[in-house]
């Protein structure tokens, strides 16, 4: 029974009311107009750490109103059409992997690995402070 509990939490991700892009072509052309920083959200179907942040950070009512309001974001799924490209430029080696960039796509701050809230909503302040 403890492991039907573990593995539900592992795979368990709620939905949330983060605007994501639908792709990142898209994504850019969103960030360039709106001159807003892009979140590059790298993740696969199969990634358990990748499943814990949707759901421990993304569906996290502070996180979606700074991400809704700060950045451009888009989930960049393994495997997808399009995807291969975006991981290639962005040397992912595994996912997670959260970067965070211009409206021209430069990196501008990463974390590799899953992260929690305090983290991640570090990186959105410190990615407010370099625009000011």
């Amino acid at each position: 029974m403890l492991s039907l509990g573990y593995a539900w939490h592992s795979f368990y991700v709620p939905s949330n009311d983060v605007t994501w892009a639908d792709d990142i072509v898209s994504a850019r052309q969103v960030a360039f107009e709106s001159d807003k920083p892009m979140l590059l959200f790298f993740t696969a179907d199969w990634c358990v750490p990748c499943r814990i942040m949707k759901r421990e950070v993304f569906a996290n009512l502070e996180v979606m109103t700074a991400i809704n309001a700060q950045v451009v974001p888009v989930m960049i799924y393994a495997g997808e059409p399009g995807a291969d490209e975006a991981f290639s430029q962005y040397k992912v080696g595994s996912t997670p992997l959260t970067v965070f960039t211009d409206s021209q796509g430069n990196v501008l701050d990463y974390a590799v690995g899953g992260i929690g809230k305090v983290e991640f909503m570090k990186m959105l302040e410190k990615l407010g402070a370099k625009g000011s």
